[in-house]
């Protein structure tokens, strides 16, 4: 049994480390400048995922509203994850509309669209997307597992690859999740502006 918890905790390691490179330094930052112009322009990040991936959506969210390391304005962000709105929509349409209709609901030009997906594959992140794009919102994906169908799809992409399970790509999703509103704070809000 240690054996094994030594192999999980190795390759949670590797998932964060997945963070060095280049290709995610680059994004971290491409990402950031994205969400600084956004919120300066005070618009807002939509952000959809679904399983744990929504869960991270709305941790996204509530660090951007409410704080993170310092006191300062919310910045405004919205996971789509109200219940009665997904209900509603994929009783109605299907449960591959849910983000498209929210986006569709709530997007404006010049907000972002971020979508977090372990697959690449979702269909209603795809749809959701296009229906971002359409509207002239940028759009951010977080994929996995080679990218899927998303691959490709969208204005700015960082893809952890080489992880065969949802759970590893998550976190290094999620660390970079706390990198980029770190990174953000710290150029809306620092004296010294980065």
């Amino acid at each position: 049994m240690k054996e094994d918890i030594r192999s999980a905790v190795e390759e949670g390691v590797r998932a964060i480390e997945f963070l060095r490179q280049p290709q995610s330094i680059a994004f971290i930052e491409k990402a950031s400048d994205w969400m600084v112009d956004c919120f300066e322009k005070r618009g807002k990040l939509i952000i959809a995922g679904n399983g744990g991936s929504l869960c991270d959506a709305m941790h996204f969210a509530e660090e951007l509203t409410g704080f993170f390391r310092q006191k300062r304005r919310a910045l405004a962000a919205i996971a789509l994850s109200d219940p009665g709105h997904m209900s509603c929509t994929g009783n109605d349409i299907g449960f591959d509309f849910v983000f498209a209709r929210g986006v569709e609901a709530l997007g404006r030009e010049g907000d972002l669209f971020i979508s977090l997906t372990t697959s690449g594959n979702s269909l209603n992140l795809l749809y959701a997307n296009q229906t971002a794009q359409k509207m002239g919102l940028k759009t951010i994906s977080f994929l996995g597992k080679g990218g899927g169908k998303l691959k490709g799809k969208s204005d700015l992409e960082w893809i952890v690859d080489g992880f065969a399970t949802s759970d590893r790509i998550q976190e290094a999703h999620m660390a970079a999740i706390h990198i980029l509103i770190e990174i953000v704070e710290k150029k809306l809000f620092s004296p010294k502006k980065l």
